[in-house]
């Protein structure tokens, strides 16, 4: 077996001795059962992928994208989010040249679970570092048919605080106001205020000069 399925198959071992199929039950209705999940809760889950990792290490650069994408292939949900766990641990070592397949698990199993760590966290890690890489993929993602590439776009910056580049925010912003999907205007709200715990001054005068949807507005305006 080589490196990369024993990898897995070591981590799969340890994730089904603690299988709890009414959590699972639970967590599958909580996610609109758009996946299948072992029932491991998070706290218990991430105990475990620590231990994992003080056992077998991260994966290396070289079997990284591998192992990540043998995780995303997995039915259970837990599996993608060790893949997150991983690439959490690892993002400083990332380069331009992995946001070709980065990006593209964005787009397969999509839901907010994973589309809002790989985003903020994995992406806006990146795009920090390699500024450059925004005008390639976000510039793009927010003008896609993608709503999950939308939410993306509209959420690398939510933690960057006073590094936002808030002229670039409001445009994404703006360019989705009219967008019907929840999880769009959902992010909208989100990151104008996580925004306004650095500028509300700017949120305020956002909101009240431009058409927002109802929950948009609600969300961004919840804490001023």
């Amino acid at each position: 077996m080589d490196v990369t399925n024993n990898y897995v198959e070591e981590l799969v071992k340890l994730y089904t001795q603690h299988m709890d199929r009414d959590y699972a039950e639970w967590s599958e209705n909580y996610l609109r059962n758009q996946f299948a999940f072992l029932g491991i809760r998070t706290p218990i889950r991430r105990k475990l992928t620590k231990q994992f990792f003080r056992e077998y290490g991260v994966p290396t650069k070289e079997n990284l994208k591998d192992i990540i994408f043998i995780l995303w292939e997995r039915s259970e949900r837990e599996y993608q989010k060790a893949a997150l766990d991983i690439l959490e641990k690892v993002k400083k070592e990332l380069t331009p040249d992995d946001m070709p397949w980065l990006s593209s698990l964005l787009v397969k199993k999509s839901w907010w679970d994973t589309v809002d760590v790989l985003s903020p966290h994995i992406m806006g890690n990146l795009f920090t570092i390699y500024p450059e890489l925004i005008a390639q993929y976000a510039d793009q993602w927010i003008v896609d048919d993608n709503f999950w590439l939308q939410r993306s776009a509209l959420l690398y910056q939510l933690y960057y605080k006073k590094r936002t580049d808030e002229k670039r925010l409001f445009q994404y912003i703006l360019t989705t106001a009219d967008s019907d999907e929840f999880f769009v205007q959902k992010a909208i709200g989100w990151v104008l205020r996580e925004y306004a715990k650095t500028n509300p001054v700017a949120v305020r005068d956002f909101v009240s000069f431009n058409d927002l949807k109802p929950l948009s507005r609600r969300e961004a305006l919840k804490n001023l």
